[in-house]
């Protein structure tokens, strides 16, 4: 099968959506099939990039690290139309999903969708929500998804917020995956996690909370630092690592301060991505209580290194965390700090044959599976809507005709 992929973001640029975007097109080929990038031009990228095409962007409001398609329809039609596309799949619903349902029409093809980004939780960056509200979200998602002929759920919360704004359009839940050996990582010695947190002045002995994400506002990490407090107050000498770059950092930075915390609250910045997995073997525990994920890579990232997570739950993450081995989850942010209390003085013990059960389950191999099998049978589904959008227009004209007969008879 030869598909396209239709997407606002992509390496160089690094993003969730750009690294499931690559792990599934690398899954596919791997199962023989074909699969070309359809994205937005970027200073940062190699001039020859093979399958990678690159349409005029300009940066996106708000999101100045991020850029939208602003022209290129019969460009990118020409190129699917010589490439013989039989299947796209758009990644976003701004410039190149729009593009890509309108080559998609033009090409006749199915056009799958995958819905990566509950919006509703970031309204506050465009215009501070006073342009873009609840209601248009709601409006432009459904219209959007149901001219798709099928849509990708990463998470039972999408798929119900989904049908909660009336989408009728075949939807499936499939969580992505992730290329596992990258995070499992044998390799990492117990020598270099050692010099890792020595480097970050952290003794064996001491707790290592993980937090690793874009700092923004969404990702709740303010109420992870709120919880500090009553943790020290049994777990005196616990550390606290926050790892990432975003709009939030410097206010985060102060809290700290006021807090009188700095001496255990520390704020490393961006890492290369190479050296993410030694972060997250060198931590204790994953903390999250972002409320704005659709799935969140980071959680899966965290469990296949072997770190126990205590993250604030939803649908997802309640499946996903099926066993106190690999973690807990708690209700809400006034609820972190008991429930890490609670599960460090667990301590419970790993579960070699729970978290290889669970390795699958959030592989990269099985997202291409799943994935492979919704896309034939969207095919299909397109190929029987056809012959029956084609069958009621001949119907529709033989009415026509014998009425006009009809007529003449009279």
């Amino acid at each position: 099968m030869k598909i396209g992929f239709f997407t606002d973001t992509y390496f160089p640029q690094v993003s969730g959506v750009a690294t499931s975007i690559k792990t599934l097109k690398e899954e596919l080929e791997k199962k023989g099939h074909k699969v070309y990038i359809f994205t937005t031009t970027d200073p940062n990228a190699d001039l020859d990039e093979e399958d990678i095409i690159r349409m005029p962007s300009v940066p996106f409001v708000s999101f100045k690290d991020r850029r939208i398609v602003v022209r290129g329809m019969l460009y990118a039609y020409l190129i699917a139309k010589e490439l013989e596309l039989e299947l796209i799949h758009t990644h976003t619903e701004f410039g190149s999903g729009m593009l890509g349902k309108m080559v998609g029409r033009k090409l006749q093809i199915p056009v799958i969708h995958t819905y990566h980004t509950m919006y509703e939780d970031y309204l506050h960056y465009i215009a501070n929500g006073k342009v873009l509200r609840p209601s248009h979200v709601k409006y432009l998602s459904r219209l959007f998804a149901n001219h798709s002929t099928g849509v990708v759920c990463p998470s039972e919360r999408v798929i119900d917020t989904l049908r909660g704004y009336g989408v009728v359009s075949p939807m499936r839940i499939i969580p992505t995956g992730i290329e596992v050996e990258k995070f499992r990582r044998p390799d990492i010695t117990t020598d270099m996690k050692k010099e890792l947190r020595e480097k970050l002045g952290i003794t064996e002995n001491q707790p290592m909370l993980l937090s690793l994400s874009r700092i923004s506002y969404e990702k709740n990490i303010q109420a992870i630092i709120d919880g500090i407090p009553e943790i020290l107050t049994k777990i005196p000498d616990a550390q606290l690592v926050i790892v990432g770059k975003g709009p939030h950092k410097e206010k985060l930075e102060e809290k700290v301060v006021d807090m009188a915390l700095t001496d255990h609250v520390q704020f490393v910045g961006e890492v290369a991505n190479d050296k993410v997995a030694i972060y997250y073997h060198a931590a204790d525990y994953f903390v999250s209580a972002s409320t704005s994920e659709t799935q969140g890579l980071t959680y899966t990232e965290a469990m296949a290194a072997g770190t126990p997570l205590v993250v604030e739950g939803n649908d997802y993450l309640n499946t996903l965390i099926d066993d106190p081995s690999l973690g807990v989850t708690y209700e809400s942010d006034r609820d972190f700090a008991k429930a890490f209390i609670d599960y460090y003085e667990r301590k419970i013990p790993d579960d070699p044959e729970v978290l290889a059960r669970k390795m699958y389950e959030i592989s990269a191999l099985r997202f291409g599976e799943s994935m492979l099998s919704f896309y034939h049978d969207m095919v299909a589904y397109y190929e029987t809507e056809r012959i029956e959008k084609e069958t009621e227009q001949t119907l529709e004209k033989f009415k026509v005709k014998l009425k006009a007969f009809r007529r003449t008879v009279d």
